[in-house]
């Protein structure tokens, strides 16, 4: 199994180490996100898969509407 070194945090997340953040990481062949305050729990796709998900989500994810 690939294993990431180095992590990164998101700008959003703000300063300090709060945990409120996705933190990404990556290997030549797969890609290991996880979120800030579950340490522990890592998802680990490749770059195909993750896209496929992602896509999934935009199509079924509502459209954004002017009040």
């Amino acid at each position: 199994m690939d294993v990431p070194s180095t992590r990164q945090k998101s700008s959003f997340s703000g300063s300090g180490d709060g945990n409120a953040c996705l933190e990404p990481a990556a290997t030549p062949t797969t890609l290991h996100p996880r979120e800030s305050d579950t340490l522990t729990t890592v998802l680990t796709a490749t770059p195909n898969s993750l896209a496929h998900l992602l896509a999934g989500i935009r199509k079924d994810a509502p459209t954004r509407q002017s009040p």
